[in-house]
């Protein structure tokens, strides 16, 4: 075993291949996952076209000017590295925490928040591939009742959308949600916001199947953000009270502008879409005298994914719709291909190796 496949971005020219590369060797505290499951997401897209770009890439990156995507990874641990002080063994089940902290900046050395967190697949090499290292404290152990595949997608998929809600939307029951974007987010959105209590729940997505989903994913209301009444279904499905917390899934500025139209007195838009675009408030008088609010979103904390490894393997969460379907990770240039043109409307993609 001393090449595997693995699908790598070159940061130069930005072109994507599944190509032979050497298997890496777990460093002090570090351990080799076989993976088992990687999810797609758009933020793989992002890169491929340039709109991301690892701006904290670590050396490894740098020197070979590639990096391995893939932040949503499930696998077995394979090997362990020296010096790894917790309690794994090999064979353990593990999802991997989608970053992890630099290590370097003055919150790491004061044990505080890092500043600068690095993502897999970006910053560093992450699991579109046979074999993945990681940081023993990036490991979450998951039980044998949950499947890789949807393990692999809790990661991002689904504790991005449940840090938005349950963290900085903080959403009550009985508030009026808005979902823009039905898609790998915003159709998790819509059960964590059920989940959270929130009434009703307004889903928004230009697509008919995606609409069609939401309903199905327990949505109250879902429109089409071009349909000229739209003003007034959003009045009419929350009382007139307008939209408590918004949420922009979809990261597109037109998306962030209507949903900024959408609030009731005392509102939050959250955005958890990522999109390098200004963001534009039209009426900024109006918001400011109704003390609305914007903020904003990147990923989610390792305690989110631990909490959603529980309610999934307790059955209060069913991840099995979400997985759209499963492609061998020597397709993987197909996989980005099928979620850039929204080639069956998935919602999550996964490789096998």
């Amino acid at each position: 075993m001393s090449t595997m496949l693995a699908g790598r971005l070159r940061l130069d020219d930005k072109t994507f291949a599944v190509e032979e590369v050497p298997v890496p060797v777990p460093g002090p505290g570090e351990v080799l996952i076989e993976v088992k499951a990687a999810g797609v997401c758009l933020s793989d897209i992002h890169l491929i076209d340039g709109s991301l770009s690892p701006d904290l890439a670590v050396e490894e990156v740098l020197r070979t000017g590639a990096v391995t995507l893939g932040h949503e990874v499930a696998g077995v641990i394979h090997s362990l590295g020296p010096e790894v002080r917790g309690n794994w063994a090999v064979g353990a089940r593990v999802t991997l925490q989608a970053g992890q902290s630099c290590g370097k900046c003055a919150g790491c050395v004061r044990g505080r928040s890092c500043a600068q967190p690095l993502t897999r697949g970006v910053d560093y090499h992450g699991g579109w591939a046979q074999y993945a290292v990681a940081r023993e404290d990036t490991l979450v152990p998951i039980p044998d009742n949950l499947p890789f595949d949807q393990a692999a997608i809790i990661p991002d998929a689904v504790s991005t959308p449940y840090a938005s809600i349950v963290g900085t939307g903080a959403v009550r029951p009985a508030q009026s949600v808005g979902i823009w974007g039905v898609g790998g987010l915003g159709a998790h959105g819509i059960r964590i916001a059920r989940l959270a209590g929130g009434a009703p729940i307004v889903a928004v997505d230009p697509l008919p199947a995606a609409r069609e989903r939401a309903l199905l994913f327990g949505a109250d209301v879902a429109l089409d953000p071009s349909d000229p009444e739209f003003d007034e279904a959003v009045a009419q499905a929350t009382g007139g009270r307008g939209i408590e917390v918004a949420f922009d899934f979809a990261g597109h500025p037109a998306v962030r502008e209507q949903a900024a139209t959408t609030l009731g007195p005392g509102g939050v838009m959250v955005l958890a879409g990522l999109t390098p675009a200004p963001l534009t408030v039209q009426d900024s008088i109006k918001f400011c005298y109704l003390g609305q609010q914007v903020r904003g979103q990147y990923g989610s904390q390792p305690e989110d994914v631990e909490a959603l490894v529980r309610l999934a393997s307790t059955g209060r969460l069913d991840l099995a719709p979400s997985i759209t379907d499963h492609i061998p990770l020597a397709e993987a240039a197909d996989a980005v291909a099928r979620l850039e043109k929204k080639v069956g409307d998935p919602i999550r993609l996964v490789l096998v190796p």
